[in-house]
């Protein structure tokens, strides 16, 4: 494959990844009072039917929240109005206190520090692990320049530690395409955090993993926490059990609101909850 080619093909992925944009140029984000994510009154209509109805939600640093509900709840609805890809009928949207994710681009939201994480893992295949990240921790220059640019030691060092936290040390050389499904997603959680994201998105991150990957899953999660702040919508109970370990908040959705929010089992033994999600 030439190198005209592999610019070609690798473009699109990149432009999904890129960190480009005129986003609050030498802004940072200010979390005021702990608060890395503010969501308030976000209603969105699609044909009549709203999928959000002023919802309101707020994620603090360093926080892990898991956020479960029933399919049509608006979860998915919720991620796309944080990160740009939907744009609410009313309410509003803050990352930390002074950036308006409302009135960005989604490339501007992703390079103000928001990373999503969909269900179904995106790599380059035909690349190794230690390539894919690579080519993630370049993702502000052209994609000509990142695949034939030298790195230095500290972008080696890097890779070398996001390697080891997402369990594919061992596999860094090998080509992508012959992963695990498991293995794949965490290679993207991996491309993810080459770009030092404040708060990660993550949509069912464990959906066909194998029983030992959503444990070592469960381990990642925990080991960024605090580090980052992380919203992991997900409907694996056992996982969510797993990661909110007796004492980290839930958050219920129903019907595009908040239904229930607290410890997993006061949400477990919410009546409301129980009828509409966890059934009988």
């Amino acid at each position: 494959m030439t190198p005209d080619l592999m610019e070609s093909g690798f473009r699109a992925m990149a432009e999904h990844r890129r960190r480009e944009g005129s986003v609050i140029a030498g802004e940072s984000v200010y979390f005021g009072q702990g608060v890395a994510l503010y969501v308030e009154d976000i209603t969105v209509s699609f044909d009549g039917f709203k999928a959000l109805n002023n919802l309101s939600l707020t994620i603090d640093v360093g926080e892990l929240r898991c956020i479960i509900g029933p399919n049509g709840a608006g979860k998915t609805t919720m991620m796309d109005c944080i990160t740009g890809k939907t744009r609410p009928d009313s309410g509003k949207v803050f990352f930390g206190s002074n950036i308006n994710l409302l009135s960005l681009t989604e490339p501007e939201i992703a390079q103000a520090g928001v990373g999503r994480k969909f269900q179904k893992p995106t790599v380059y295949e035909q690349l190794s692990v230690f390539e894919n990240l690579e080519l993630a921790l370049k993702a502000d220059r052209s994609v000509r320049a990142a695949l034939f640019s030298r790195l230095g030691g500290e972008q080696l060092d890097r890779i070398a530690e996001v390697l080891a936290l997402i369990h594919l040390k061992d596999e860094a050389l090998r080509t992508a395409g012959l992963l695990s499904h498991g293995q794949k997603q965490w290679l993207e959680i991996g491309m993810l955090l080459m770009q030092d994201p404040k708060l990660l998105l993550l949509d069912e991150p464990v959906a066909g993993m194998t029983d030992e990957e959503t444990e070592r899953t469960a381990e990642l999660f925990l080991s960024l926490e605090g580090k980052h702040s992380l919203v992991v919508v997900e409907h694996d109970m056992k996982f969510v059990d797993e990661l909110t370990q007796g004492r980290k908040k839930v958050t219920v959705l129903h019907e595009g609101s908040v239904l229930a929010e607290g410890l997993l089992k006061d949400v477990q033994a919410n009546e409301k909850v129980v009828e509409v999600y966890l059934g009988r």
